[in-house]
């Protein structure tokens, strides 16, 4: 029984940690906005990303399927490690035709057409819907 209230207890110190984090960046944004940041932030969200999909997703398919929970890690792992060139190519196109969203980028390789944007939005929203069930 103490384990199970140390868990709870866990769990709620750890949110009201993530709070606290997103409470203090939204108060304090100028301390934010230099370089020195980008690492750190991007480690918080590698992390949340993580942490959920461990929480909620791989421990539960690992204890049923064994080892075959890994490309859930590796595909992102691959993608920031070889695939940088590519993505700061994206990023770079984005920044210069001012794309917001990933239904953007894809109808801009389309002539900017707004039905190409509705219908990757609408696949972008179902594709998105299960992720945001899980947290």
């Amino acid at each position: 029984m103490i384990a199970g209230w140390a868990a709870v207890l866990t769990a709620l110190i750890y949110l009201c940690a993530l709070f606290a984090i997103a409470h203090y960046g939204d108060t304090r944004p100028r301390l934010f906005k230099g370089t020195w940041s980008r690492p750190f932030i991007y480690a918080m969200t590698l992390g949340v990303y993580c942490t959920s999909w461990t929480f909620f997703g791989s421990v539960g398919y690992a204890s049923e399927k064994g080892l075959e929970f890994l490309p859930i890690y590796i595909g992102p792992i691959l993608v920031v490690g070889l695939g940088y060139r590519y993505i700061q190519r994206i990023i770079r196109l984005s920044k210069s035709q001012r794309i917001t969203s990933v239904a953007d980028f894809v109808a801009s390789r389309f002539g900017k057409s707004q039905a190409v944007a509705g219908v990757v939005a609408l696949i972008a929203v179902v594709g998105a819907v299960p992720y945001v069930a899980l947290q």
